[in-house]
């Protein structure tokens, strides 16, 4: 009898061994991504660009299945006091965007690279506030290793959420401007708000690994003041209609 092939991996092998069960939907789903599956705004044909990179951390917790996220110190010049997933502009000597991103990771929250498991990448993504074009890199936490702020400059607090928080419809809202009226998706984690740039790609992500749940999207929450203060004073340019519109994966 012949057995089952293993499920299609990060550039079309196999996926990692010991991969945990909950996270092989995603591993597998990942080469098949499409820009367009994700977000409205893709990176321009023509224009200065800036690179950056991100990690989007899965590991397994105290509390099961988790995802590491950062709030971005008030005084940043963008996106300050934002939500987001550790990462930050590529340098010459990285080694694309997974070497930017594990390099990001380690000087903000500590983080040992050695125990992070790269399963690929999403399609490059287009932040038209900063003007960088961003490259999600989503790995698996095989040897979890303590983490912390380091650079108190970069990061206010970092922050281990269960899936299971991030999952459950009672935590799950769109957030609106109280401006423009714009409208996005957002996840209360009980002590961090997630939303903007960082909820778009997570809204995303639940959806592909099949992790979502159905939720009531007519749950609405205006953004604090302060909070689109801050945003706007870092970012001169902001506009919360610039934030990504994520569109629902399609076969």
């Amino acid at each position: 009898m012949t057995p089952d092939p293993a499920p299609a991996g990060p550039a079309g092998g196999a996926l990692p061994e010991g991969l945990p069960d909950w996270l092989r939907p995603l591993a597998a789903a990942l080469p098949g991504i499409r820009g367009e599956q994700m977000s409205r705004f893709l990176p321009p044909a023509e224009g200065a660009r800036r690179y950056s990179a991100v990690l989007v951390l899965f590991g397994e917790g105290p509390q099961g299945p988790d995802l590491l996220l950062i709030e971005r110190a008030a005084t940043l010049r963008s996106h300050a006091g934002q939500p987001a997933f550790p990462g930050g502009s590529l340098d010459p000597e990285d080694d694309g965007p997974v070497g930017a991103a594990l390099r990001e990771a380690r000087e903000e929250v500590g983080l040992d690279p050695s125990g992070v498991e790269v399963l690929g990448t999403l399609p490059d993504l287009w932040l038209p506030p900063s003007g960088f074009v961003v490259t999600p890199v989503v790995a698996w936490w095989r040897t979890p290793s303590p983490v912390q702020v380091v650079d108190v400059a970069e990061v206010a607090s970092v922050v281990r959420v269960p899936l299971a928080r991030l999952t459950d419809p009672e935590h799950r809202l769109r957030v609106k401007h109280p401006g423009s009226g714009w409208t996005g998706p957002a996840f209360d984690t009980g002590g961090l708000l997630v939303w903007g740039f960082t909820a778009g790609v997570l809204d995303r992500l639940v959806a592909f690994a099949g992790w979502e749940r159905p939720w009531d999207t007519t749950r609405i929450r205006e953004l604090d003041p302060a909070t689109v203060a801050l945003a706007r004073a870092s970012s001169p340019a902001f506009d919360p209609t610039d934030a990504p519109t994520l569109r629902s994966p399609s076969p």
